[in-house]
């Protein structure tokens, strides 16, 4: 695919915007970055009132219609670092829409993740008349098609449901003026990238792009260099050894025998623990047991429908149940503020899985504690990984009652009684009679005639010869 040499910005210069763009009220530090009042305003009602880092280094680029590359990690705000220029790109342009074909596409890797941008975007796209929708796995297609049929602005999706809609013929990306990649590693890493490639090629060679990730690897280079026109690098974060951040990290030497306790000991806290696992079947019982022992737990894994998903990830959030056992569905997806505990009861695989499950705390300068717990056949391979990861942990021998968990887990929160209730006998309603029949089964043709056609009246017997 041809990579154009030039495009033509959305606004050359500030002179060029339009005149109710122009901020005039000097309340947000966002006035300096460019951005028209009425997002000012829709930032400021969610909290938003000063950039962060990467916002102040992506955000005056992208709405000069340049391609960003942006790496940040976890909490660093980069959802509005892309989301404000894909607003201001798409209302400047002025075009309508149409319906099957949106005008900025953003992908995101996982079902959580795109509901949490789409609650980032729909406020600011709302300020501007515009309409945002996501699409995923897991939910019918039906409500999904109807949406695409009357047009949207935004579209938020993952590869593997976009792809079905594309081919099914309900979606075309030919009017793309902003394609996002959000989480552009993490696609690598689930194997997202042919269909990745594909929707980008779908896409006019001439619209903007803008790819955000956490790491910037080998990978996510092979995108940068087929599909970005001399893109802006934008680099928040220093390399994980160097980062001066509140993030501690841990490493628990259990045995095999302790551990389950150790664990029931940890999520005992009055804060938010979230509890990493690597199969479905040890999330759902871990946060089963945890409930049962007076921890209220919710978990959270591939086999839940979206409904389940969405609302123990709910239940979490807003404080109903402290602790959340997932597994790695939810490094990326979860962006629950205030997590002030994330343990890998299961070591991950790799360094990355652990740094974007470790990411889930200490998010926007907030203080968080990382716990990975290490039997005596894990040392080995949890050291490497920690290595690779470029960190340092503590490393402690305990078991359960030990002084660092509460040292680091806090408080212990009151004990809750589970209460279990009963589910009543299902009762059997009568069939109802025949309308014909006296009693007795229900049967065709009149009363008293279905003994006599089975050669068994009830005349007197013939006598014997």
């Amino acid at each position: 695919m041809g990579i154009p040499q030039s495009r033509p910005p959305h606004f050359s210069n500030r002179e060029d915007m339009n005149t109710h763009d122009r901020p005039s009220t000097p309340t947000s530090g966002f006035v300096a970055l460019g951005l028209p009042d009425h997002l000012i305003n829709a930032l400021s009602k969610q909290g938003i009132t000063d950039p962060f880092p990467i916002q102040a280094a992506a955000i005056p680029s992208a709405i000069g219609g340049r391609d960003v590359l942006g790496r940040g990690r976890t909490g660093s705000g980069k959802t509005v670092a892309f989301a404000v220029p894909t607003v201001m790109a798409l209302d400047a342009s002025g075009a309508k829409r149409q319906p099957h074909r949106p005008r900025a596409l953003v992908l995101v890797p996982t079902r959580e993740l795109a509901r949490q941008v789409a609650a980032t975007f729909t406020p600011l796209a709302r300020a501007a008349g515009l309409f945002v929708t996501t699409v995923f796995g897991g939910v019918g297609y039906g409500p999904q098609i109807s949406t695409l049929r009357k047009g949207v602005d935004v579209l938020i999706a993952t590869p593997g449901r976009l792809e079905d809609l594309i081919k099914s013929g309900h979606c075309k990306l030919d009017a793309v003026e902003v394609a996002v990649l959000d989480e552009a590693d993490h696609m690598a890493d689930l194997g997202f990238l042919p269909p990745v490639k594909r929707l980008l090629d779908a896409t006019p060679a001439s619209g903007q792009r803008l790819f955000f990730s956490a790491t910037l690897d080998k990978d996510i280079d092979v995108l940068v260099r087929r599909y970005t026109n001399d893109p802006l690098v934008v680099e928040v974060d220093p390399p994980v050894a160097a980062q001066a951040t509140p993030m501690e990290h841990h490493v628990f030497a259990v045995a095999h025998t302790d551990k389950s306790e150790v664990v029931h000991d940890l999520a005992a806290g009055n804060g938010r623990t979230l509890l990493f696992t690597r199969t479905k079947h040890t999330a759902k019982r871990m946060a089963s047991n945890l409930t049962k022992a007076g921890i209220p737990a919710v978990d959270l894994h591939g086999n839940l429908s979206q409904k389940q998903r969405e609302r123990n990830l709910s239940a979490f959030a807003n404080g109903k149940v402290r602790v959340l056992v997932a597994t790695d569905i939810a490094a990326r997806g979860i962006h629950v503020d205030d997590i002030n505990l994330v343990v890998h009861v299961d070591p991950p695989a790799d360094h990355k899985t652990y740094l974007h499950r470790s990411g889930r705390t200490a998010r926007a300068g907030s203080g968080g504690t990382v716990i990975t717990l290490a039997t005596p056949d894990q040392h080995g391979s949890v050291r490497g990984l920690s290595k690779r990861a470029g960190i340092n942990p503590t490393r402690t021998q305990v078991s359960t009652g030990h002084s660092m968990i509460e040292q680091l887990r806090g408080p212990r929160a009151p004990h809750v009684e589970v209460t279990v209730v009963e589910a009543p006998a299902p009762t059997r309603k009568p069939k109802p009679r025949h309308p014909n029949a006296a009693g007795g089964r229900p049967h065709r043709g009149r009363p008293g005639d279905r003994n006599q056609r089975r050669g068994r009246g009830r005349g007197p017997r013939r006598a014997s010869a």
